[in-house]
């Protein structure tokens, strides 16, 4: 079946009641953008959404949006560490921007990731994309580690501690951005390829494993693609060059939601869609490498008017699009409005899989399940913790959002050091009333920020945001205020 018509569903319906069972083995599909906005998917942006993007928004007809979804931080690494292990990045050693390779994997050896816990109930794990959480590159001669000065491994360079030791059978892709010519499969690096071959490559790939896996039907499988799109390099293919009107991220964009397409057309053609859970998001907002202000005077807008992108502690930086396809269990046309973060997806594949967590995981984690099937989401976390790229934080509880920062926390203006001297040390927000951030309310609501600011502290310094076994972080101290309160 072609998918993409372009009479596309914008319209969002009421949730229904449709429930299933908790134990249940799907196979899961999650697909991740790479800096895609909010405001970049059509459906979710239908005012100044200039962009087209026909198979997302078929795919979002077909399930549920979640309008209040976020990452676990507004920059690429920390995210994807909180996704993979459900803990937030910053209490590793990583506490402000992303790794650059040619290092120990930032997930420890030993501890629990969302595709070991698959593997362990039976799930064929595999990655084809971007990792960005660091490996190792071991010289295909003398077996020694490279060092980050030699910036691209030679073919044959192997990987001891990549994707493939942290719970993926099968890996196929890249590091990050700047070294994405480097492709490797599994634990070695097989080939040198232009950047632009990447985004078709993944595509590919993903199709093929897919065809695959329907050749075994009674065992799941767990597919992770994290695409490298839209991210830079911006170099959509030749035949998407112009598509678009709007310039070449525009074009890249409709060339990801493509390969969006042919993956959930692999799903579809080989009668696996019914089994199959879809997540589809972004990892932070849309990067400035888009050239927001040239895409804004084209009528584009790529927060969808929440304010701040990429790196930034508001919204703009983290709030991510997220729909969820499951036929039969997710009612169609679907949407929630309920708080979710994308460290989230480990506690609720272990209630989806009627599996416990294991020990020492999950520490950031609760289950989005019931909402799938409209219900509310059972929280022991009092609150969502967000990370700007300068490891600034912010606090979201209801609908009050609590940000230690005198401006953006990250690259957008006023940055910390342009924000007048005069304004107050941190903003708080009501969120519901003023979803733009455009009112600090920090100084006529003590209270307020005395709660917030009380639970923020506990839940960093305790190493856990949710019930559970006692925890620690990595590090012994976490700096809160970074602007010199």
């Amino acid at each position: 079946m072609k998918r993409c018509p372009m009479n596309l569903m914008i319209g969002l319906l009421a949730i229904s009641n449709v429930g299933f069972a908790a134990g249940s083995n799907p196979n899961i599909v999650f697909i991740l953008c790479d800096d895609l906005g909010y405001g970049d998917v059509q459906c979710l942006n239908p005012e100044y959404g200039k962009i087209k993007t026909p198979c997302v928004d078929q795919l979002a007809s077909e399930g549920m949006i979640f309008t209040d979804a976020h990452s676990g931080s507004s920059v690429c690494t920390p995210t994807r560490y909180g996704l993979m292990t459900g803990r937030y990045s910053w209490r590793t050693k990583l506490q402000s921007g992303v790794v650059q390779g040619f290092a120990p994997d930032l997930i420890a050896e030993d501890r629990p990731t969302v595709a070991s816990f698959l593997k362990a109930q039976g799930y064929h794990t595999a990655i084809i994309g971007k990792w960005h959480l660091n490996f190792d590159y071991l010289d295909p001669t003398s077996g020694v580690a490279l060092k980050k000065s030699k910036k691209n491994a030679p073919i044959g360079s192997t990987i001891p501690d990549g994707p493939a030791n942290r719970g993926f059978e099968y890996y196929h892709g890249f590091h990050h951005a700047r070294d994405m010519k480097g492709v490797i499969e599994n634990n070695k690096v097989i080939a040198r390829d232009d950047e632009i071959n990447m985004l078709p490559r993944l595509t590919r790939k993903a199709v093929e494993y897919i065809d695959a896996r329907a050749a075994e039907k009674d065992i799941p499988f767990f597919l992770y693609v994290p695409f490298g799109s839209p991210h830079t390099p911006i170099v959509p293919s030749l035949e998407w060059q112009g598509k678009s009107g709007l310039g070449a991220y525009a074009d890249f964009v409709m060339q990801t939601d493509a390969g969006v397409g042919a993956i959930i057309d692999a799903l579809d053609r080989n009668g696996l869609a019914d089994n199959t859970l879809v997540i589809f998001s972004s990892d932070n907002g849309c990067s400035k490498a888009a050239n927001i202000p040239q895409l804004a005077k084209q009528g584009h807008k790529v927060s969808a008017g929440m304010r701040g992108s990429k790196s930034d502690l508001w919204d703009g930086g983290h709030r991510v699009p997220f729909v969820v396809r499951w036929p039969g269990k997710v009612a169609e046309g679907s949407s929630s409005d309920q708080l979710i973060c994308l460290t989230d997806f480990f506690a609720t594949f272990s209630e989806l899989t009627g599996r416990p967590l294991p020990a020492g995981s999950a520490e950031d984690s609760v289950s989005f399940l019931p909402a799938l099937s409209g219900k509310p989401i059972v929280s022991t976390r009092n609150g969502v913790i967000h990370h700007s790229i300068k490891g600034h934080f912010a606090y979201r509880q209801g609908k009050w959002k609590l940000l230690l920062a005198k401006g953006s926390g990250g690259w957008s203006s006023p940055t910390e050091k342009e924000a007048p001297k005069r304004v107050p040390v941190a903003q708080l927000y009501d969120m519901e009333n003023d979803p733009g951030e455009t009112t600090n309310l920090y100084e006529s609501h003590p209270e307020v920020v005395e709660r917030l600011l009380k639970q923020l502290e506990e839940d960093v310094m305790s190493g856990r945001s949710t019930e559970g076994l006692p925890s620690k972080n990595d590090v012994e101290k976490i700096k809160l205020w970074k602007s010199g309160q």
